[in-house]
């Protein structure tokens, strides 16, 4: 590639390229190759389309890009210039998709979108109820380009923004703009970039670091990552305008190990990047300068806090630090100097607010966080996979409309937003616009991005010990309240869900889930009790009957209720003595039974019966004085 060494040079290649690559009647077809549609086998699918297309003589172009986002449906692919959407393709449909689309001029219907079976197939991507109320703006290019080739990221407009602020507004008017259009970060504690950057400008030293965190260890979530493996540019081009704006030489995006698409990526594009003249010294014949790297995390949760990540960036454990110095002063950043960090989405934000202006990114959104949010949305939903949708959008919509409502038509019981940490919100707050400040009123938060939903047979019980589980884990051991706190709590559930618990446990969940938010050093401490103690808000019921009725409405945990046969319903397969180990399941001439003396409530049989006949009940016994 040729090196881009002015402005002007690089207007005339988006000319160029804007006219060479995306020719309105070409034969095209963007092929989504992100982790999700990899695994279900994108690359077989394009290599027996490209092998087809190569027998019929035909010019057909595609394009490899980063996550579509309806990772479920994968392998997903748009086809040009008909704009066909199609999901779950295989490697024997590349034939036919190729023959009736681009010689017959008519859809696949085999690999068109359907909501169920006897509805009709949705042939446009734009028409899918999954798409309708997304706006793309942190995704924007995700299902467009190629991500390891600069040329077409700079075709669609990238570095636009960059090229607008190094010709026409000095580094104060760049980080007025952003500042202005109230940016919030979108890594989870939402606090507004603009001010961050503020304060690390005005610390003195001539040394400053601009770093991305990359870190995103909550399970489910894949916002940043789908940025990096398939946007690369649109993150460096955010951090370069950081750069500019607050005179900072040096870049890092810190990145677990355990993303290895997402790392591969990232080095390519810096290549590729120094090579044309984006980054390094004397960038587009200007005296602005910016080297960026990548450091390579060993995937702990603790490293997504912003001083236990510059420590592992550093080579050290990663400890979190009490604070002050803060990262953007001077012996708090990265090898002690001031360093400006923010989360992968929150830059991907900044180009567009560069070039479209912060009151086009403030009409987005609501007063208080403009502009839109990915989330993860995963769970018991109909269409998981990643969304990114204007702030303000209800829970409802987003689980209902986008998500197509809950697996197998069951109840909505909850949806647990903000990772690991976050808080379990239920069906009465269906209806909440999404948003940082109205989800820290129902007791959850934002969180980077994670949004799982649980329906009916999810245990909230059993739901807020696998969240603490993890953090406990998690925990890196440095202050005494998360350390111990967060084992003790996840004793408690043990033995709540084991059908041991006792009166005055969840009390005692409570005062510690207090204590250990006041005490911890970090933000994963003083989060860790969010899913417990937003668990005992909304479901204190259910707390309530594993202690007292020894019940599990959810037929979940084991050592719980009472088991019985219903005679009515047992057609007599012997399954549930089969899979006894202790005897318990007696047999008379005509009917099954089970011995409670002899029960150990490990749940067994109601798993090995297969029409439902052993049930679960609460167990009959009086509790005086003590419940209420």
């Amino acid at each position: 590639m040729e090196k881009l060494n002015s402005i002007d040079d690089l207007k005339r290649l988006r000319e160029k390229l804007s006219l060479e690559m995306f020719q309105p009647d070409k034969m095209r077809v963007r092929a989504c190759c992100g982790t999700a549609c990899t695994a279900t086998g994108a690359h077989k699918v394009i290599s027996a389309m490209e092998e087809d297309a190569g027998k019929r003589g035909l010019e057909l172009e595609i394009v490899k890009t980063g996550c579509q986002g309806m990772c479920q449906n994968g392998p997903v692919m748009k086809v040009e210039p008909a704009n066909i959407f199609y999901q779950k393709v295989k490697p024997a449909q590349a034939s036919p998709l190729i023959g009736y689309t681009f010689l017959g001029g008519t859809p696949l219907r085999q690999a068109l979108f359907r909501e169920n079976i006897v509805s009709e197939p949705v042939p446009e991507m734009v028409d899918l109820p999954f798409y309708k109320k997304q706006l793309r703006i942190a995704l924007r290019n995700n299902d467009k380009i190629d991500p390891k080739n600069i040329l077409h990221y700079i075709a669609v407009g990238g570095y636009k923004a960059l090229e607008k602020a190094l010709s026409s507004m000095t580094p104060d008017e760049v980080l007025s703009e952003v500042d202005k259009a109230n940016l919030r970060g979108r890594g989870g504690a939402g606090f507004p970039a603009g001010k961050k950057w503020k304060h690390t400008k005005s610390d003195k030293n001539p040394i400053k670091f601009v770093i991305a965190n990359g870190d995103e260890g909550d399970p489910g979530a894949f916002m940043d990552r789908s940025i990096m493996e398939g946007d690369p540019h649109s993150l460096f081009e955010g951090m370069l305008l950081c750069a500019y704006a607050i005179g900072a030489r040096y870049g890092l995006v810190y990145v677990r190990h355990e993303y290895p698409l997402a790392v591969k990526n990232l080095k390519h594009a810096i290549k590729q990047a120094e090579e044309i003249g984006l980054l390094g010294k004397n960038i587009l014949g200007t005296d602005f300068s910016f080297h960026l790297d990548v450091r390579e995390g060993a995937g702990a949760f603790v490293c997504g806090e912003s001083t236990a990540l510059v420590a592992s960036i550093e080579g050290e454990r990663g400890f979190p630090r009490p604070r002050p110095p803060r990262l953007s002063e001077t012996g708090g950043g990265a090898w002690g100097y001031p360093s400006n960090l923010n989360n992968i989405e929150t830059y991907a934000c900044v180009a567009p607010i560069i070039e479209k202006g912060a009151d086009w990114f403030k009409s987005i959104g609501t007063e208080n966080s403009p502009g839109t949010k990915v989330f993860a949305l995963t769970g018991k939903v109909k269409n998981t996979g990643l969304v990114e949708v204007p702030m303000g959008t209800t829970l409802r919509e987003i689980i209902f409309d986008i998500g197509g409502g809950i697996i197998g038509d069951k109840k909505f019981k909850a949806v647990q937003t903000g990772g690991p940490s976050g808080g379990c919100i239920p069906a009465e707050h269906l209806d909440l616009p999404v948003d940082f400040d109205s989800l820290a009123k129902v007791g959850s938060m934002m969180g980077s991005g994670g949004m799982v939903v649980v329906d009916e047979d999810t245990c909230m019980v059993d739901l807020a010990k696998y969240f603490l589980s993890f953090t406990q884990s998690e925990s890196c051991g440095k202050c005494t309240p998360c350390r111990v706190g967060t084992y003790q709590m996840l004793q408690i559930l043990e033995k709540i869900t084991s059908g041991k618990g006792e009166h005055g446990d969840i009390e005692q969940l409570e005062e510690m889930g207090r204590r250990i938010r006041e005490g911890s050093l970090c933000g994963l401490g003083q989060s860790a009790p969010n899913p417990v103690l937003s668990g005992i808000k909304y479901f204190r019921k259910e707390f309530e009957e594993h202690i007292y009725d020894k019940y599990c409405r959810a037929k979940v945990c084991s050592g719980l209720g009472v088991f019985r046969i219903e005679h009515s319903e047992c057609f007599l397969c012997g399954l549930c003595k089969e899979a006894c180990a202790f005897d318990a399941v007696k047999v008379t001439r005509d009917s099954f039974s089970i011995d409670q003396d002899y029960c150990t409530k490990c749940k067994a049989c109601y798993t090995a019966c297969p029409i439902g006949a052993v049930k679960v009940e609460k167990q009959q016994k009086k509790w005086i004085g003590v419940r209420g």
